[in-house]
């Protein structure tokens, strides 16, 4: 899971931008978490989700277009002196509201909606600071993503609180909001090796011992860029 630095006092904004390359930071409420990369598996769901997305919701696809979706953008939200620096997985804006992209490096404008990828490492921060902050600064949709448990959960904000929507499991065909205009069909974003080796069949894949699991850097200094994976 991401940690706070071992700094006591409240972090800043330029403790973040002194996190090293090869880990990932961010700054909520004051303190400094980091974390190592995306594992295969979560890359692989982020990148399969955008995908599925893009096409309908971007470019108007087979879908309503409508959306801004981007990777991995830095959201600095919050008052001067008081930001949260946070980095989802995915965000989508609607085009009424971002009819263009910044010319800064960071979107100060909060998404209307945020995906996050859950890996071992992450999910406890995800839940417990990444949530509540997104609750904050009024995004409206949020999905939580784990491709090791085959799972996503959809959340909508009501009365400054999120609700459940719905909770869906391994190949099931959803329709979630705010993207419900078209069917998602979960399968679509495992890794499938992994799934044939869950379910007893052989996977196409060469005879490489699996690598040892990653640890948990300690904390230290720069922001979401290349690096170690999450475990």
């Amino acid at each position: 899971m991401g940690f706070p630095a071992e700094k006591r006092q409240r972090a800043t904004l330029a403790d973040l931008e002194a996190v090293p390359p090869n880990v990932v930071g961010e700054l909520i409420r004051g303190t400094l978490y980091v974390f190592p990369r995306p594992a295969p598996p979560h890359a692989h769901a982020s990148t399969a989700l955008t995908g599925e997305i893009v096409g309908p919701f971007q470019r108007g696809r087979g879908g309503p277009g409508g959306w801004r979706i981007l990777d991995e953008p830095e959201l600095l939200l919050g008052p001067r002196g008081d930001e949260d620096d946070m980095v989802p997985d995915l965000a989508g804006w609607r085009i009424e509201r971002m009819p263009r992209l910044p010319k800064t490096t960071k979107f100060t404008l909060a998404p209307d909606w945020v995906c996050e990828v859950l890996s071992p490492s992450t999910l406890i921060t995800d839940r417990a600071e990444k949530m509540p902050a997104y609750a904050r600064h009024g995004v409206r949709h949020l999905w939580l993503l784990d491709p090791l448990a085959r799972t996503l959960e959809v959340f909508a904000l009501e009365a400054g609180r999120w609700m459940v929507v719905g909770v869906h499991h391994g190949s099931a065909r959803v329709r979630a909001e705010p993207f419900d205009a078209i069917e998602l069909e979960l399968s679509a974003l495992w890794d499938e090796a992994e799934e044939a080796l869950q379910e007893g069949a052989p996977a196409a894949v060469a005879d490489e011992p699996a690598p040892p699991p990653q640890k948990t850097p300690r904390a230290a200094s720069k922001g979401p860029r290349k690096g170690r994976t999450r475990t």
